[in-house]
Protein backbone atom coordinates (compact mmCIF):
# COMPACT_ATOMS: atom_id res chain seq x y z
CA UNK A 1 0.00 0.00 0.00
CA UNK A 2 1.28 3.49 -0.89
CA UNK A 3 2.11 5.54 2.17
CA UNK A 4 0.19 8.77 2.53
CA UNK A 5 1.47 12.22 3.54
CA UNK A 6 -1.20 14.58 4.85
CA UNK A 7 -0.81 18.35 4.40
CA UNK A 8 -3.48 20.31 6.35
CA UNK A 9 -2.22 23.39 4.45
CA UNK A 10 -0.74 23.27 0.99
CA UNK A 11 3.03 23.68 0.59
CA UNK A 12 5.25 24.90 -2.27
CA UNK A 13 5.41 22.58 -5.28
CA UNK A 14 9.08 21.79 -4.67
CA UNK A 15 8.14 19.99 -1.45
CA UNK A 16 5.30 18.01 -2.99
CA UNK A 17 7.61 16.98 -5.83
CA UNK A 18 10.05 15.44 -3.33
CA UNK A 19 7.25 13.40 -1.77
CA UNK A 20 5.79 12.27 -5.08
CA UNK A 21 9.19 11.28 -6.49
CA UNK A 22 9.65 9.12 -3.38
CA UNK A 23 6.47 7.25 -4.32
CA UNK A 24 4.32 8.77 -1.59
CA UNK A 25 0.70 9.83 -1.94
CA UNK A 26 0.15 13.50 -1.11
CA UNK A 27 -3.20 14.55 0.35
CA UNK A 28 -3.88 18.28 0.81
CA UNK A 29 -6.48 18.99 3.48
CA UNK A 30 -8.89 21.83 4.01
CA UNK A 31 -7.18 23.65 6.88
CA UNK A 32 -6.20 23.45 10.52
CA UNK A 33 -9.49 22.66 12.23
CA UNK A 34 -8.81 19.89 14.75
CA UNK A 35 -11.69 17.61 13.79
CA UNK A 36 -11.12 18.09 10.07
CA UNK A 37 -7.47 17.13 10.42
CA UNK A 38 -8.48 13.98 12.32
CA UNK A 39 -10.90 12.99 9.57
CA UNK A 40 -8.83 13.95 6.55
CA UNK A 41 -5.55 12.53 7.86
CA UNK A 42 -6.86 9.22 9.13
CA UNK A 43 -4.73 7.21 6.64
CA UNK A 44 -1.60 9.33 6.98
CA UNK A 45 1.84 7.90 7.66
CA UNK A 46 3.23 11.44 7.88
CA UNK A 47 1.84 14.93 8.45
CA UNK A 48 3.39 18.33 7.76
CA UNK A 49 1.99 21.07 9.99
CA UNK A 50 2.41 24.74 10.83
CA UNK A 51 1.77 26.23 14.28
CA UNK A 52 -1.50 24.45 14.99
CA UNK A 53 -1.98 22.28 18.07
CA UNK A 54 -1.17 18.64 17.50
CA UNK A 55 -1.96 16.51 20.55
CA UNK A 56 -2.42 12.87 21.58
CA UNK A 57 -6.05 12.90 20.48
CA UNK A 58 -5.19 13.71 16.88
CA UNK A 59 -2.25 11.28 16.88
CA UNK A 60 -4.56 8.46 17.95
CA UNK A 61 -6.88 9.35 15.06
CA UNK A 62 -3.98 8.62 12.68
CA UNK A 63 -2.95 5.03 13.54
CA UNK A 64 -0.35 4.79 10.72
CA UNK A 65 1.45 7.97 11.74
CA UNK A 66 5.26 7.70 11.92
CA UNK A 67 6.41 11.31 11.63
CA UNK A 68 5.07 14.78 12.42
CA UNK A 69 7.03 17.39 10.46
CA UNK A 70 6.89 20.99 11.60
CA UNK A 71 7.29 23.83 9.09
CA UNK A 72 9.47 26.01 11.31
CA UNK A 73 11.65 25.82 14.39
CA UNK A 74 9.29 25.96 17.37
CA UNK A 75 7.43 22.76 18.22
CA UNK A 76 5.66 23.89 21.39
CA UNK A 77 2.24 23.18 19.83
CA UNK A 78 3.13 19.49 19.38
CA UNK A 79 2.80 17.08 22.31
CA UNK A 80 6.28 15.65 21.86
CA UNK A 81 5.98 13.29 24.84
CA UNK A 82 2.79 11.79 23.41
CA UNK A 83 4.48 11.37 20.03
CA UNK A 84 7.52 9.70 21.58
CA UNK A 85 5.33 7.29 23.56
CA UNK A 86 3.66 6.29 20.29
CA UNK A 87 6.92 5.84 18.40
CA UNK A 88 6.31 8.92 16.24
CA UNK A 89 9.17 11.17 15.21
CA UNK A 90 8.77 14.93 15.53
CA UNK A 91 10.99 16.90 13.15
CA UNK A 92 11.44 20.60 12.44
CA UNK A 93 13.29 22.83 9.98
CA UNK A 94 15.88 24.76 12.06
CA UNK A 95 18.19 25.64 9.18
CA UNK A 96 15.58 26.97 6.75
CA UNK A 97 14.37 30.19 8.33
CA UNK A 98 17.01 31.72 10.59
CA UNK A 99 18.10 34.34 8.06
CA UNK A 100 14.55 35.33 7.17
CA UNK A 101 13.45 35.72 10.81
CA UNK A 102 16.57 37.77 11.51
CA UNK A 103 15.81 40.05 8.54
CA UNK A 104 12.28 40.61 9.80
CA UNK A 105 13.51 41.27 13.34
CA UNK A 106 15.92 43.95 12.13
CA UNK A 107 13.20 45.40 9.87
CA UNK A 108 10.86 45.77 12.84
CA UNK A 109 13.62 47.33 14.93
CA UNK A 110 14.10 49.94 12.21
CA UNK A 111 10.36 50.42 11.77
CA UNK A 112 9.69 51.25 15.42
CA UNK A 113 12.78 53.48 15.57
CA UNK A 114 11.60 55.57 12.62
CA UNK A 115 7.82 55.38 13.30
CA UNK A 116 7.38 53.97 9.81
CA UNK A 117 3.94 52.44 10.36
CA UNK A 118 2.41 55.40 12.19
CA UNK A 119 3.88 57.96 9.77
CA UNK A 120 2.64 55.98 6.79
CA UNK A 121 -0.81 55.62 8.35
CA UNK A 122 -0.88 59.37 8.99
CA UNK A 123 -0.71 60.05 5.25
CA UNK A 124 -3.75 57.84 4.68
CA UNK A 125 -5.45 59.72 7.52
CA UNK A 126 -4.65 63.05 5.81
CA UNK A 127 -2.42 64.05 8.72
CA UNK A 128 0.86 65.08 7.09
CA UNK A 129 2.00 66.98 10.18
CA UNK A 130 1.77 63.93 12.46
CA UNK A 131 5.51 63.54 11.97
CA UNK A 132 6.27 66.87 13.68
CA UNK A 133 5.13 65.63 17.08
CA UNK A 134 6.46 62.10 16.56
CA UNK A 135 10.13 62.22 15.49
CA UNK A 136 11.98 58.96 14.98
CA UNK A 137 15.25 57.87 16.55
CA UNK A 138 18.63 56.88 15.16
CA UNK A 139 19.91 53.44 16.09
CA UNK A 140 23.56 54.36 15.54
CA UNK A 141 25.40 54.25 18.86
CA UNK A 142 22.59 52.41 20.61
CA UNK A 143 22.81 49.09 22.48
CA UNK A 144 20.89 46.10 21.18
CA UNK A 145 20.37 43.24 23.65
CA UNK A 146 19.57 39.81 22.26
CA UNK A 147 17.87 37.27 24.52
CA UNK A 148 18.60 33.81 23.11
CA UNK A 149 21.74 33.58 21.02
CA UNK A 150 21.13 30.52 18.88
CA UNK A 151 20.93 30.44 15.08
CA UNK A 152 18.46 33.33 14.82
CA UNK A 153 20.05 35.48 17.50
CA UNK A 154 23.45 35.12 15.86
CA UNK A 155 21.99 36.01 12.46
CA UNK A 156 20.43 39.14 13.99
CA UNK A 157 23.82 40.19 15.38
CA UNK A 158 25.43 39.58 11.98
CA UNK A 159 22.83 41.67 10.15
CA UNK A 160 23.17 44.50 12.69
CA UNK A 161 26.95 44.62 12.32
CA UNK A 162 26.79 47.40 9.73
CA UNK A 163 24.57 49.71 11.78
CA UNK A 164 27.22 50.89 14.25
CA UNK A 165 25.37 49.55 17.26
CA UNK A 166 26.72 47.78 20.34
CA UNK A 167 25.38 44.22 20.50
CA UNK A 168 25.13 42.33 23.76
CA UNK A 169 23.56 38.92 24.23
CA UNK A 170 22.40 36.52 26.92
CA UNK A 171 22.35 32.78 26.45
CA UNK A 172 23.75 30.31 29.01
CA UNK A 173 24.82 27.96 26.19
CA UNK A 174 26.31 30.53 23.81
CA UNK A 175 29.96 30.82 22.88
CA UNK A 176 31.84 34.04 22.21
CA UNK A 177 31.19 35.62 18.82
CA UNK A 178 33.33 38.50 17.49
CA UNK A 179 31.57 41.83 17.92
CA UNK A 180 29.10 40.56 20.51
CA UNK A 181 29.53 40.78 24.27
CA UNK A 182 27.90 38.01 26.31
CA UNK A 183 26.33 39.37 29.49
CA UNK A 184 23.90 38.24 32.18
CA UNK A 185 20.14 38.43 31.72
CA UNK A 186 19.63 41.43 34.01
CA UNK A 187 22.21 43.47 32.11
CA UNK A 188 20.21 43.01 28.90
CA UNK A 189 17.11 44.58 30.42
CA UNK A 190 18.96 47.31 32.30
CA UNK A 191 21.23 48.59 29.54
CA UNK A 192 19.75 47.75 26.12
CA UNK A 193 17.95 50.36 24.07
CA UNK A 194 16.36 47.50 22.14
CA UNK A 195 15.61 44.15 23.79
CA UNK A 196 15.17 41.48 21.12
CA UNK A 197 13.55 38.21 22.19
CA UNK A 198 14.73 35.09 20.35
CA UNK A 199 14.21 32.51 23.08
CA UNK A 200 12.83 29.00 22.50
CA UNK A 201 9.34 28.28 23.84
CA UNK A 202 10.04 26.03 26.82
CA UNK A 203 8.40 25.60 30.23
CA UNK A 204 11.29 27.61 31.69
CA UNK A 205 10.72 30.55 29.34
CA UNK A 206 6.92 30.68 29.45
CA UNK A 207 5.79 34.03 30.89
CA UNK A 208 9.41 34.71 31.84
CA UNK A 209 9.31 38.37 30.74
CA UNK A 210 6.87 40.48 32.70
CA UNK A 211 6.51 43.35 35.14
CA UNK A 212 9.89 42.84 36.84
CA UNK A 213 11.75 42.90 33.52
CA UNK A 214 9.85 45.95 32.23
CA UNK A 215 10.75 47.82 35.44
CA UNK A 216 14.42 47.11 34.74
CA UNK A 217 14.21 48.51 31.21
CA UNK A 218 14.96 52.14 30.39
CA UNK A 219 11.93 54.36 29.75
CA UNK A 220 13.11 55.03 26.20
CA UNK A 221 13.81 51.36 25.40
CA UNK A 222 11.90 49.12 23.02
CA UNK A 223 10.99 45.42 23.18
CA UNK A 224 10.94 43.27 20.03
CA UNK A 225 9.47 39.76 20.24
CA UNK A 226 9.90 37.42 17.28
CA UNK A 227 9.89 34.19 19.30
CA UNK A 228 6.59 33.13 20.91
CA UNK A 229 3.82 35.17 22.52
CA UNK A 230 3.77 32.88 25.55
CA UNK A 231 7.23 34.10 26.61
CA UNK A 232 5.77 37.49 27.60
CA UNK A 233 3.21 38.31 30.26
CA UNK A 234 1.02 40.19 27.80
CA UNK A 235 -1.05 42.05 30.41
CA UNK A 236 2.15 43.34 32.05
CA UNK A 237 3.43 44.52 28.68
CA UNK A 238 0.21 46.44 28.05
CA UNK A 239 0.58 48.22 31.39
CA UNK A 240 4.24 49.03 30.70
CA UNK A 241 3.38 50.48 27.30
CA UNK A 242 0.42 52.51 28.60
CA UNK A 243 2.35 53.95 31.54
CA UNK A 244 5.44 54.84 29.53
CA UNK A 245 7.55 52.44 31.53
CA UNK A 246 9.02 51.44 28.15
CA UNK A 247 8.90 53.42 24.93
CA UNK A 248 7.32 50.84 22.66
CA UNK A 249 7.28 47.34 21.26
CA UNK A 250 7.27 45.42 18.00
CA UNK A 251 5.45 42.10 18.22
CA UNK A 252 5.16 39.41 15.57
CA UNK A 253 3.84 36.69 17.87
CA UNK A 254 1.04 36.56 20.41
CA UNK A 255 -0.32 34.25 23.06
CA UNK A 256 -3.60 34.03 21.11
CA UNK A 257 -3.34 33.77 17.34
CA UNK A 258 -4.97 35.13 15.28
CA UNK A 259 -4.76 38.21 17.50
CA UNK A 260 -8.31 39.43 18.29
CA UNK A 261 -8.94 43.03 17.28
CA UNK A 262 -10.32 43.50 20.80
CA UNK A 263 -6.90 42.79 22.33
CA UNK A 264 -5.72 45.96 24.17
CA UNK A 265 -2.43 45.88 22.25
CA UNK A 266 -4.30 46.79 19.06
CA UNK A 267 -5.41 50.15 20.50
CA UNK A 268 -1.93 51.27 21.50
CA UNK A 269 -0.07 53.76 19.34
CA UNK A 270 3.43 52.80 20.52
CA UNK A 271 3.21 49.21 19.25
CA UNK A 272 3.99 47.70 15.86
CA UNK A 273 1.95 44.52 15.35
CA UNK A 274 2.55 42.02 12.55
CA UNK A 275 0.69 38.72 12.00
CA UNK A 276 3.46 36.14 12.60
CA UNK A 277 5.25 36.94 9.34
CA UNK A 278 8.90 36.54 10.37
CA UNK A 279 9.49 33.58 8.04
CA UNK A 280 6.66 34.28 5.62
CA UNK A 281 8.71 34.67 2.46
CA UNK A 282 8.69 32.80 -0.82
CA UNK A 283 12.26 31.61 -0.36
CA UNK A 284 11.85 30.49 3.25
CA UNK A 285 8.63 28.61 2.58
CA UNK A 286 10.39 26.70 -0.20
CA UNK A 287 13.38 25.88 2.03
CA UNK A 288 11.12 24.70 4.85
CA UNK A 289 9.14 22.52 2.47
CA UNK A 290 12.33 20.92 1.15
CA UNK A 291 13.80 20.25 4.59
CA UNK A 292 10.54 18.94 6.06
CA UNK A 293 9.67 16.66 3.16
CA UNK A 294 13.19 15.27 2.95
CA UNK A 295 12.96 14.22 6.59
CA UNK A 296 9.52 12.70 5.96
CA UNK A 297 11.02 10.62 3.14
CA UNK A 298 13.89 9.54 5.38
CA UNK A 299 11.58 8.36 8.16
CA UNK A 300 9.15 6.57 5.84
CA UNK A 301 12.14 4.89 4.18
CA UNK A 302 13.26 3.49 7.53
CA UNK A 303 16.11 5.97 8.00
CA UNK A 304 16.77 8.43 10.80
CA UNK A 305 15.69 12.05 10.20
CA UNK A 306 18.23 14.87 10.17
CA UNK A 307 16.27 17.26 12.39
CA UNK A 308 14.45 15.14 14.97
CA UNK A 309 13.48 16.85 18.23
CA UNK A 310 12.80 13.52 19.97
CA UNK A 311 14.40 10.08 20.14
CA UNK A 312 12.52 6.92 19.22
CA UNK A 313 13.19 3.53 20.75
CA UNK A 314 13.34 1.26 17.68
CA UNK A 315 12.17 -1.79 19.65
CA UNK A 316 9.23 0.21 21.02
CA UNK A 317 8.43 1.35 17.49
CA UNK A 318 8.30 -2.28 16.27
CA UNK A 319 6.02 -3.29 19.16
CA UNK A 320 3.71 -0.35 18.46
CA UNK A 321 3.49 -1.20 14.76
CA UNK A 322 2.61 -4.82 15.64
CA UNK A 323 0.05 -3.63 18.20
CA UNK A 324 -1.59 -1.28 15.71
CA UNK A 325 -1.70 -4.10 13.12
CA UNK A 326 -3.44 -6.45 15.56
CA UNK A 327 -5.94 -3.77 16.56
CA UNK A 328 -6.75 -3.07 12.91
CA UNK A 329 -7.26 -6.84 12.30
CA UNK A 330 -9.66 -7.02 15.24
CA UNK A 331 -11.65 -4.05 13.92
CA UNK A 332 -11.90 -5.71 10.49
Amino acid sequence: MTKQVFLPDDIPAVGKKILEEAGLEVVVGSGRDHEKMKAEGVEASAVLIGTQKFDADIMDAMPNLKVIARNGIGYDAVDVDAATQRGIYVVNTPKALSGSVAETAVSELLAISKNLYQDSKAIHDNNWNYRKAHPGRDIEGKTVGILGFGRIGQQVAKKLSGFDVKVIAFDPFAKDVPGVKLVDRETIFKTADYVMVHLPALPETQHSIGADEFKLMKNDAFLINMARGSILVESDLVLALKSGEIAGAALDVFEEEPLPVTNPLVALENVLLTPHIASNTVETKARMAVDATNDIVRVLSGKNPESAVNKIDKQLEKRLIKSRFLISRCIM
